[in-house]
């Protein structure tokens, strides 16, 4: 079969796989042609509008005005991309360059038929059908490379709906080269981002929110792989993949579009870090603060910058202790003792680090047994005759 016949081939099987795509949309679907901020059961999004009502966001319309770059449409990039959307996000804007195979149907959002396609035009295609309103630019190379870097460092500088910078950088990559390039480009533009992961054995993840300067970025404490310089394609073990489960994936797309909605619109409290443990449902959150001695240059600078800025004035507010007597007309004399503040004991033999005390202690043994009521019974123990008289006499 010569070249032109096999390139014939391809070109037919890719019109039937776009075929099957588009004949996939049920039929007599109404596409949207304004995402109306009007809260009334006609109009899709006022479950997310009525957020407003609610006074959960201030307002919600806001953010139908901001870009985010997702790089990497994966597991959770897929998910994390179709969570934002269904939300009416501006634009998003797309960063990948594998194709979608069928090993990624165990995943909640690519489709048979896209098999073969390369994964941010097929993201791209399945996004727009969700909400056309939404902008979605679709970018298939690897930014790890020295002309793409150079060109996604472009893209984040002015690739908002008001060519500026986007708003928020998610990185959801399943490389540690892939982050350190995105972690270098934020550190260069001082670009705030959400660095997510799942392991290899999909039984959990994380997500770290990185403000340049401010708090570590992934370089600041790197992995042993990273630290010891060793190529991680060398870890690869023949014969075995990464597992993948969508529960996982979901899971941890949805923490990182749920703390991408609090930095976008300003409610809550957006996490440092919060990781997950499917095993043990364990939750571990921290908060992690920049390397001095960081091997990222960029991340020196804007510690430096940090550290520069004026420091927030607290104004001092002047406590008055009043020693009048709470209750004037108390005759008796009664006063009230806190029950639950424990009796100062020394704990000096403990060796207690700072920020740490004891919450109760261990009465002390000392091998004479107490009565009921706290006194100590006498050795030579009373006869019933002696304690009748004792009691008769009270």
């Amino acid at each position: 079969m010569s070249t032109v016949e096999e390139l014939q081939k391809k070109v037919r099987e890719l019109e039937t796989k776009l075929a099957a795509f588009q004949s996939n949309v049920a039929p007599g679907r109404k596409k949207i042609d304004v995402m109306s901020s009007e809260v009334v059961d006609s109009n899709p999004y006022s479950r997310l509008m009525a957020l407003k009502r609610m006074g959960i966001v201030d307002n919600y319309e806001k953010i139908r005005e901001l870009s985010v770059a997702v790089v990497g449409v994966g597991g959770v990039g897929s998910v994390t991309a179709e969570m934002l959307t269904r939300c009416g996000i501006g634009k998003l804007i797309l960063f990948d360059y594998d194709k979608v195979e069928l090993a990624n149907m165990n995943r909640l959002f690519f489709q048979p038929h896209q098999a073969g396609l390369s994964k941010v035009d097929a993201a791209a295609a399945t996004l727009q059908n969700i909400n056309p309103d939404v902008t979605i630019d679709a970018y298939n190379y690897n930014i790890t490379t020295v002309d793409n870097f150079q060109k996604f460092c472009d893209t984040i500088r002015a690739g908002s709906l008001t060519g500026g910078p986007v708003d928020l950088v998610l990185s959801c990559v399943d490389n540690f080269e892939a982050r350190m390039a995105i972690n270098t480009a934020c550190n260069e533009l001082n670009q705030n981002w959400f660095e997510s992961g799942v392991s290899e054995n999909a039984v959990s993840g994380h997500i770290q929110f990185i403000v340049p300067g401010e708090t570590a970025c992934f370089a600041c404490a790197p992995p042993l792989v990273v630290a010891s310089k060793i190529d991680e394609k060398t870890l690869k073990r023949e014969g075995v993949c990464a597992a993948s489960l969508p529960t996982t994936m979901g899971i941890v797309a949805g923490f990182l579009v749920q703390n991408t909605l609090k930095y976008l619109l300003s409610f809550g409290n957006v996490t440092h870090y919060l990781g997950y443990s499917a095993l043990t449902d364990y939750f571990p959150t921290m908060s992690l603060k920049p390397n001095p001695q960081c091997d990222d240059i960029y991340c020196r600078q804007r510690q430096s910058e940090v550290n520069a800025r004026p420091a927030p004035v607290e104004v001092a507010t002047e406590v008055t202790e009043d020693d009048s007597p709470v209750h004037t007309d108390n005759q008796w004399g009664i006063c009230l003792i806190d029950e639950n503040v424990p009796e100062e004991e020394d704990t000096s033999n403990l060796n207690l680090v700072d920020g740490v005390q004891v919450a109760y202690s261990i009465p002390v043994d000392n091998g004479t047994p107490e009565s009921s009521t706290g006194g100590a019974v006498a050795a030579s123990e009373l006869s019933l005759e002696e304690l009748m008289k004792q009691m008769k006499s009270m």
